[in-house]
């Protein structure tokens, strides 16, 4: 009887949403591995293997993972690096090194990383190597195990791979695949890039010490099953403490995806993206909604979570523009018109704000010449407008050629959403005259 009890006892309100919010965000934000990878089944238990071979018979290889961003390259790494260390001795002997072609931007600092991830500072101490290949060398030596004979295997992972590619002689490249090759000690080199071109990037000598051995990941995912990832996404697990709450909230979502109007903004995210990360910041802002008073996430929440995520950030840093830069930028537009799209100068631009003034006969927006140019300069900061190709830096500021890194539709959709923009500023720009 006191089991019954418990099971069907009925929390707050308040509660459930904490504890529901807590879930959910986990899943959402930390981006929570799933117990099995879909649709990635086969290239899961290849890789799986492959690192079995490094960490149980101390067999070297290499791999490239190599698919679009958001295919899941990472998260099928994560879940295969799971499934290996559930064995104790694995886990107590197979070390790991995570380099990224974004922060280890050369040699050197890939190999302090390496350095620091193993634990080897104190054995480096101040020791002086004639070459990378003499350093690397040194800290695979220095992991051997006490008896001398075996190496502890070693995992480098290299995120954003082809970046690597472009450091000087690609020495880390070429050292890492030669030990791989040479079975100096036992290491496994797992690339992950979103280039499919990335072995053109490599020079002969490294690409003669690569194993070749890739696995691409291409989404496959149908428009059904995205709706059912979003339904899984959303939905509450069967253990969760309130039982009759779940099951309302399980409900709720399952009409929701159901509803023509969310199915229509869920239909543009997937036609934009299959990416899983933008389908969580998606169905995060909608959950961010969701309180006490509000306890469910209706349609009216998706189509505002869709409308920030496809916000337009050039639009938006139009609304903070100053009076006088909003007329610079209406004066490049009508330029623009005027000259089909050719790169224009500040004295052109001045001049076109010039003609604006004098038809308005209107002293309230008359700026010195300083003033007009602090103001093109801080356009410029934005990456509102930006130097022609080909115009010199060495030219007068005045008589530099530029071009306006926004559309007429941007510029007219920021004036509606302006502040207490002037009524003869926003005439002026659905002029079609300047």
């Amino acid at each position: 009887m006191s089991k019954r009890k418990t099971k069907d006892a009925q929390l707050p309100v308040g509660e459930c949403i904490t504890e529901l919010q807590r879930i959910l965000r986990e899943r959402l934000c930390h981006q929570q591995l799933p117990d099995k990878p879909e649709g990635v089944e086969a290239q899961h238990k290849h890789l799986l293997e492959l690192l079995k071979r490094t960490a149980v018979h101390g067999e070297s290889n290499s791999v490239l993972i190599v698919g679009p961003r958001g295919a899941g390259k990472t998260m099928l790494l994560k879940c295969v690096l799971r499934d290996l260390l559930e064995e104790k001795e694995i886990q107590k002997n197979l070390l790991q090194v995570h380099l990224n072609g974004l922060l280890q931007t050369d040699d050197r600092i890939a190999l302090k990383e390496i350095t620091r991830q193993l634990h080897l500072e104190n054995v480096v101490g101040d020791k002086v190597f004639g070459s990378f290949a003499e350093n690397l060398a040194f800290l695979l030596e220095a992991l051997k195990k006490g008896d001398r004979s075996s190496s502890r295997p070693v995992l480098f992972i290299l995120d954003e791979f082809d970046l690597f590619a472009h450091h000087k002689n690609q020495t880390l490249l070429y050292n890492l695949f030669d030990v791989s090759q040479s079975a100096q000690a036992p290491i496994a080199v797992i690339g992950i890039t979103c280039r499919l071109d990335v072995l053109e990037l490599l020079e002969k000598r490294v690409k003669s010490r690569f194993s070749h051995r890739q696995i691409h990941l291409l989404s496959s995912l149908t428009f059904d099953q995205y709706l059912d990832q979003v339904q899984t996404q959303l939905g509450l697990p069967d253990d969760f403490p309130d039982t009759v709450f779940a099951e309302d909230w399980n409900d709720s979502i399952k009409t929701l995806c159901e509803d023509k109007s969310v199915e229509e903004v869920l239909q543009r995210h997937f036609n934009s993206s299959k990416d899983f990360r933008s389908m969580q910041m998606l169905l995060m802002l909608c959950l961010s909604r969701v309180s006490v008073a509000k306890p469910a996430i209706k349609p009216a929440d998706l189509l505002e979570a869709s409308r920030l995520c496809f916000g337009d950030a050039k639009a938006n840093m139009l609304h903070g523009l100053s009076i006088l830069e909003l007329c610079l930028i209406i004066a490049m537009k009508h330029l623009n018109d005027v000259y089909e799209g050719e790169p224009f100068n500040l004295q052109m631009v001045h001049n076109e704000f010039k003609k604006f003034l004098q038809r308005k006969s209107s002293s309230m927006y008359n700026f010195d010449q300083p003033v007009v140019m602090k103001a093109f300069e801080h356009l410029q900061q934005l990456e509102l407008i930006r130097p022609a190709d080909g115009s010199s830096a060495k030219q007068q500021r005045e008589y530099q050629l530029m071009r306006l890194m926004v559309d007429n539709s941007q510029i007219m959709e920021a004036l509606q959403k302006y502040p207490q923009c002037p009524t003869d500023v926003k005439q002026w720009a659905m002029s079609a005259f300047g």
